[in-house]
């Protein structure tokens, strides 16, 4: 008797077959052959070629129970070797499952990281050229504030150069109308002196106002000179360094109009000394006093006339020295922000560089993480290859194991007496139980006389329709592999075949051999999608009744035509046709192409209708 457990066992191990060995799910890690039935065995191709080039050899051919034990042993060492091969090509699937997900963990932290590098880049672009912007605007601005600065001051020189000038003249004026009041008699007795020494005096004022306009067209070439230097600052505002040469060299020609300028003041401290020397003159002269007085009054009039423009100059003077105060402030007030603008760009710089620093690094690592993925993608090649080597060794192996067993065998099962049937005397069907027959054998009595017929496989009145699946399963592993199998039942009226085939509809446990097997093609099709198989199905049915092949699947039947084939005459002639590669189909048949069990159960239905 076969227990329910063998039974459950036996349905492992064939959906094993169909699965590559087991059921594995995405995050399972490969078994080690420590814990597994091969007992820590490993095989070598060549041991597997041997194995499978291993002939069994017998003292007596007639021998068969030798012959039997070698053939068990032979089959025990192949399927040692087969569950062998299911455990390795079940790490190979973990490990190319583990390999494939790191690769894709690799590739989105490589995205990510490429994604936040460009993203900083742009944000440390915008930031510099927003600081570059405002640096220029305000050096811009600077410029102008200078060139205004500059203006003033030569305005503020040239008031100050004109009262100085008027002051000393009016303090020589002054100092002459006092002594010319004290010596006026003297002066009458000298005025013809007076009157040349004026004349002199004219020719010194008119030298000094040249040498001052020469100063003052000297000081515009400066001014201008400042000017274009100014200008030249604002359009070369990125090379600082150069700017502050230009200006250094700006101070240096201000410095020699400076020295200019004191020059001049020696000059004028030289004609001062003239001046003394004509004062002694005048000390002579004080006894033309009296011809003297009206260009006294002259005099005077004119000192009064100096003194209104000395005020005048003086308010002018003191708005200039406002304005000047202020641009200077302003200027300072600038070159503040010019210095908090510098900082600001040095800082920028210092974070690109260490935005450069770190990109470099995020290169680096997207380089070994490159190198990584390269590494993962050849390792996951060498999984695959040895995948598809290890399946084809897989389908070797098995096809070897089923055609040791036979290319056609002959399976007998035994229906359940029914219940007008039990009442028979005598118990008419009985199951070896020797080492040989046992599973295999079974004794039929009649008439007092015994029977003996052995079989591939026996299945008692007690075998589920899942223990007879478990025997055929491995055959439609081998039609998936590329063999052609066909499996049916026959037998007299009332036997059994229609359940075993059909089974009960409804019942899942009932099912038969049709739908159970196209649930094994469907599920062993969907997991082979990861390996890169596809597979296409098609389906015909046909029966054939009175010698006459009928088509169960097409879609335009009509009653009438149903009678005329059960008449023995039908609308469409189907021929039975082989072609040169041993191939056989029936000419003219319907075949419809499916990709679920759902539009087989349809198809069944229909055929059963039919």
């Amino acid at each position: 008797m076969v227990g329910t457990a063998t039974a459950a066992l036996r349905a492992r191990q064939a959906f094993s077959v169909v699965n590559g060995g087991q059921d594995l799910c995405p995050n399972s890690a490969p078994q080690s052959n420590a814990g597994s039935e091969c007992g820590g065995i490993e095989f070598t191709r060549e041991d597997v070629e041997a194995l499978l080039n291993e002939k069994v050899k017998t003292k007596n051919k007639f021998n068969y129970k030798e012959r039997c034990e070698n053939m068990m042993e032979y089959i025990k060492r192949l399927r040692l070797c087969l569950r062998w091969f299911q455990e390795v090509e079940a790490g190979y699937v973990s490990e190319h499952e583990r390999l494939t997900i790191s690769l894709e963990i690799a590739e989105r932290r490589l995205a990510e990281i490429e994604v936040s590098s460009l993203n900083k880049e742009e944000e440390l672009s915008s930031i510099i050229v927003e600081l570059r912007k405002n640096l220029s605007s305000v050096q811009e601005k600077l410029a102008k504030e200078q060139a205004d600065k500059m203006a003033a001051v030569d305005s503020l020189v040239k008031e100050r150069e004109g009262r100085l000038s008027s002051e000393k003249s009016q303090a020589s004026l002054s100092e002459e109308l006092a002594r010319a009041q004290l010596e006026l008699s003297s002066a009458n007795q000298r005025i013809a002196s007076v009157n040349d020494m004026y004349k002199r005096l004219q020719e010194y004022n008119t030298s000094l106002q040249q040498y001052n306009c020469k100063l003052q067209s000297d000081l515009n070439t400066a001014s201008e000179n400042l000017k274009r230097v100014e200008k030249e600052k604002a359009t070369v505002v990125e090379n600082l360094s150069h700017l502050r040469g230009q200006h250094s060299s700006l101070q240096e020609q201000f410095t020699s109009v400076k020295a200019s300028h004191e020059e001049a003041s020696k000059q004028k401290e030289v004609l001062a000394n003239e001046v003394q020397c004509l004062r002694g003159d005048l000390q002579q002269v004080r006894d033309e006093r009296d011809k003297n007085r009206e260009q006294v009054e002259a005099l005077t009039v004119e000192v009064v006339k100096y003194k209104e423009y000395t005020g005048r100059s003086i308010a002018e003077l003191d708005n200039l020295t406002l304005k000047s105060n202020d641009l200077e402030a302003r200027c300072l007030n600038q070159s503040e922000q010019i210095r908090t603008l510098q900082d600001k760009l040095l800082i920028a710089e210092t974070k690109l560089q260490e935005y450069g620093i770190s990109s470099v690094e995020t290169q680096a690592e997207c380089q070994e993480q490159r190198k990584l993925i390269g590494d993962l993608q050849s390792r996951l090649a060498d999984a695959e290859f040895k995948v598809i080597e290890g399946e084809k060794l897989r389908k070797k192996l098995h096809n070897t194991i089923l055609e040791l067993k036979g290319n056609i065998r002959v399976f007998c099962r035994v229906r359940p007496l029914l219940p007008e049937e039990s009442s028979a005397e005598g118990k008419s069907t009985s199951y070896p139980t020797s080492m040989e027959a046992l599973g295999r054998g079974i004794d039929l009595v009649q008439n007092g006389q015994k029977h003996s017929f052995m079989f591939d496989k026996v299945f008692m009145p007690e075998a589920s329709q899942e223990e007879v699946f478990v025997e055929i399963s491995q055959l439609v592993q081998s039609a998936l592999d590329g063999y052609k199998v066909c499996i049916f039942a026959y037998g007299q009226t009332g036997s059994g075949k229609t359940y075993t085939m059909m089974g009960k509809p409804g019942i899942p446990e009932e099912k038969g051999l049709i739908p159970r097997c196209l649930e094994q093609i469907f599920q062993t099709k969907q997991s082979l999608l990861s390996q890169g198989w596809k597979y296409d199905m098609q389906v015909s049915m046909l029966e054939i009744y009175n010698e006459t092949i009928r088509d169960l699947l097409p879609s335009n039947r009509s009653n009438n035509d149903v009678a005329r084939i059960e008449n023995g005459s039908a609308s469409k002639q189907y021929t039975i046709k082989h072609d040169a590669n041993g191939n056989t189909h029936v000419s003219d048949l319907t075949v419809v192409d499916v990709c679920s069990m759902r539009e087989v159960s349809y198809l069944l239905n229909h055929a059963a209708h039919s």
